[in-house]
């Protein structure tokens, strides 16, 4: 059981300073109090809701002014008094400087306990004479995390394994170059027979004639995905169509990020994640994981990404780098990966939003790419 009555939080853009302490078993407090600025009402609701689920009661001490230092330490010491019977630490991880440099003025004042939490380590450092640093248990998922930045899922996916996609997609990606072009034929068919609403479509000439998607269209029969009969290409169900239409990649790199889950320290994983914003609109993330505290993306393509479509590329670039933005705060990453490569252009733009690139042949090795984009040392 905690020590604490509550907590003292200041409100920021970063949620997950504020989250994990208060959701440690042995540091989880019976309430918290959290110093909101006009800027970061939405933010505290948000984190209210959270705290809420978890039984943790919540109460808002908003603050008039946050560049008016003594204005805010009456604010916080009015609060001290109020609460002087309860045992009470706070956390100086999250608000501006100035927030942190008052609340760390009447902590001394008050006796409050301090702590900072290093997000890198998992750590809650103790500030004072005993200065020491305690070790956070992982309980943040990313139900959670996402809650606490507004947003809303359905339940989170939990595919079930494969071994015929997996033997399939280790294939494909092996053979780039052979698969390149007969792949976008594949592509082709399966966004035509969604189009036409049916499981069946017919090859015109040139694709019946063509080695390279005989070669690929066999690969996918063998794997179940579906079976060719007199020209037209049948698909075994709706699942195994969308499988077809770049699933497989997908597919692919969730199971490629769930092969270093302890690797990379990852708490939570989804593939084809459904969130929903405060304002209802939705959006979906191909592969989405939490590791370190942070929230990493992965937007997967199989389609064309070269100057013939430059609008498509760079709009899936932008897209992408707006939803890191938005959706997980400041330390969000993203990662692009495309069965084909991008021309100079895009990875100049995909450099210049922070986006990460893995393409074509680079897929076979994406288990090092990810490695390396997490920070994580061979």
């Amino acid at each position: 059981m905690s020590r604490f009555d509550a907590h003292v939080l200041l409100v920021s853009e970063q949620a997950a300073p504020n989250l994990l302490p208060a959701l440690d078993p042995e540091l989880k407090p019976k309430s918290v109090i959290l110093f909101v600025s006009s800027k970061m009402e939405r933010r505290a609701a948000a984190l209210e809701t959270v705290f809420r689920e978890n039984g943790i009661k919540v109460e808002r001490q908003p603050i008039a002014d946050e560049h008016d230092f003594w204005r805010m330490s009456e604010e916080m010491l009015e609060t001290a008094t109020r609460y002087k019977n309860l045992s009470i630490a706070l956390n100086l991880t999250g608000g501006t400087k100035l927030m942190a440099l008052v609340a760390q003025s009447v902590a001394v004042t008050a006796g409050w306990s301090m702590f900072y939490v290093d997000l890198d380590t998992d750590e809650a450092i103790w500030l004072g004479k005993n200065s020491s640093r305690q070790r956070l248990a992982q309980q943040l998922r990313l139900r959670h995390y996402l809650k606490a930045y507004g947003f809303s899922t359905k339940d989170i996916p939990r595919p079930a394994a494969e071994p015929r996609h997996r033997d399939l997609c280790a294939t494909l990606v092996q053979n780039v170059s052979a698969f390149e072009r007969p792949l976008g034929q594949l592509n082709w068919l399966a966004q035509k027979a969604e189009q036409n609403g049916t499981l069946e479509i017919e090859m015109d000439e040139a694709q019946r004639d063509s080695r390279g998607l005989e070669a690929l269209l066999r690969n996918f029969e063998d794997a179940g995905v579906l079976k060719v009969n007199q020209g037209r290409v049948v698909f075994t169900n709706e699942k195994e169509r969308a499988f077809a239409n770049g699933g497989w990649l997908e597919d692919y790199v969730y199971r490629t990020v769930e092969g270093l889950h302890g690797v990379l320290d990852i708490r939570d994983k989804a593939l084809n994640l459904e969130i929903t914003d405060p304002n209802g609109v939705k959006n979906e993330f191909d592969v989405v994981f939490l590791a370190r505290n942070r929230l990493f993306v992965i937007e997967c393509k199989t389609s064309r990404m070269n100057l013939e479509q430059s609008d498509k590329a760079n709009n899936a670039l932008f897209k992408l780098a707006e939803n890191c933005r938005r959706v997980g705060g400041l330390g969000t990453r993203g990662m692009f990966a495309t069965y084909r490569g991008l021309e100079e252009a895009e990875k100049r733009l995909a450099k210049a939003l922070n986006i990460e690139v893995v393409a074509g042949r680079d897929l076979a090795r994406l288990d090092e790419r990810l490695k390396s984009w997490c920070n994580v040392s061979k």
